[in-house]
């Protein structure tokens, strides 16, 4: 692609990076199907419905993804760190698309209804949460706000996508008023993922101890049991 035209066009569509950019577009192919279907009236009885919650559904599946990333690496998959960031702004605008349709669609934008609704229903009250949990992390995903968060800051702030899948999956589970398989699935692997970081947490945490433990001379005889 010439400079010229390339000048105009975001980073992300313009970078070196083939797989990153597939990424994005095939990532927002599920988006554009769901709103074709809608726009040519192939929904169902309740489309807005059958839309909202399909745009969720995908925000939640690119958490986990994004989330299974390091645990994959660790047990001697593919290092996929890379892409990361991708699966997770492909997971705010799932999100962001799914808040939308339920403030455009649903609510018709009433504001004061939007925060009844919030307040009155606790599984909206907690999809809320999700998603204000994401907008920082968003916010924060570029090379810009990596370099002014630093000592670890960008880090600890990014842990807290943990929190917002949790609160996501366990949205889903509320929405569906029920116990059906495919919420359990995902709140499952949410919490998988949880305890494979709580898992590294407690790993890290006294691997430290273990470096500044005084060496002992080894009093054992040498053939004696361990």
């Amino acid at each position: 692609m010439p400079p010229a035209a390339a000048a105009g066009l975001p980073r992300w569509l313009t970078g070196t990076d083939p797989l990153r950019r597939a990424i994005y577009i095939v990532g927002m192919v599920p988006a554009v199907w769901y709103f074709y279907l809608g726009l040519t009236d192939q929904l169902g009885a309740d489309p807005q419905n059958v839309l909202e919650r399909a745009l969720g559904l995908w925000a939640l599946r690119f958490l986990i993804a994004g989330l299974a990333i390091t645990p994959l690496r660790r047990l001697g998959g593919p290092n996929l760190i890379r892409y990361r960031r991708a699966i997770g702004l492909l997971a705010f605008s799932y999100a962001t698309l799914h808040l939308t349709v339920y403030m455009v669609l649903d609510q018709g934008l009433d504001l004061s209804a939007i925060v009844a609704d919030i307040v009155k229903r606790p599984y909206i009250t907690v999809g809320m949460f999700a998603f204000l949990v994401l907008v920082p992390l968003a916010v924060t995903s570029n090379n810009a706000m990596i370099r002014r968060l630093s000592g670890g800051a960008w880090q600890k702030l990014h842990r807290w996508v943990y929190v917002a899948a949790a609160a996501a999956a366990i949205h889903f589970i509320m929405l569906v008023k029920a116990w059906p398989a495919e919420p359990l699935i995902y709140a499952a692997l949410v919490a998988i993922l949880l305890l494979f970081r709580f898992g590294a947490y407690l790993q890290k945490r006294q691997k430290p101890r273990t470096a500044r433990a005084p060496s002992r001379p080894d009093r054992r005889r040498v053939g004696s049991p361990d």
